[in-house]
């Protein structure tokens, strides 16, 4: 089935069949260093969960992404026409090469990678929920590796994950070429632990991170 959402004056169409908005993807889109005309890469875009909440922010941007499931990337495509935006999507793999997403063409790539490492905890019997929240060929060092072809000397990389795997996340980032920048936890309340980290990175930057106050219950 699917159904509409407004996200601040644009469409976003929902599949009851794929992976829907959360507060996650909204959380990285308003955290995402954006400027108006850049070009912006998503992988693992889904139907476009963070794509429309970036072109709700800002004038002038391509929007492309990759996606591995082809129903999910028809409706991103959808979702772009009907708000009368600019990008390509594209349909595979994101640790493959695809021509119509160059390397080196991005002001910023973003991420919603899957939490949890392949073997641990449950997997949901829904095929869309299970690639997003359990790794499979989308890894941490996968994204992180794509992120750095993509991005343009300067550009960045901003993506969302669990607390626990920053260290993790610190190292593949480095490995890719790419320097933390800045860094936000998040917390459903003022008692509660940091529940979710977003993490922005900058190719070729120079060592130095910026640790912002800690953002409770959004």
């Amino acid at each position: 089935m699917i159904t509409r959402e407004e996200v601040d004056g644009l469409t976003l169409l929902q599949s009851s069949e794929e992976f829907r908005l959360t507060r996650d993807a909204l959380a990285l889109a308003r955290f995402a260093t954006l400027h108006r005309g850049d070009r912006v890469c998503d992988l693992g875009c889904g139907v476009g969960n963070l794509l429309i909440p970036l072109a709700a922010r800002s004038d002038g941007l391509t929007l492309d992404g990759v996606e591995l499931r082809e129903a999910a990337a028809a409706l991103c495509r959808e979702n772009l026409a009907c708000n009368g935006l600019a990008g390509t999507v594209v349909t595979g793999d994101l640790n493959d090469r695809h021509p119509a997403l160059p390397w080196g063409g991005y002001d910023l790539v973003a991420a919603n990678p899957p939490y949890f490492p392949a073997g641990d905890g449950a997997v949901s019997g829904c095929a869309a929920r299970a690639a997003a929240r359990t790794e499979g060929s989308f890894t941490l060092q996968s994204a992180c590796g794509t992120a750095g072809r993509l991005c343009k000397n300067g550009g960045r990389f901003a993506l969302c994950l669990r607390p626990e795997r920053l260290a993790e996340l610190f190292a593949a980032l480095r490995a890719a070429g790419l320097e933390p920048k800045r860094l936000q936890l998040l917390q459903t309340g003022p008692a509660t632990g940091a529940n979710l980290a977003l993490v922005e990175a900058k190719k070729g930057g120079r060592p130095g991170l910026r640790v912002l106050p800690v953002e409770i219950g959004k």
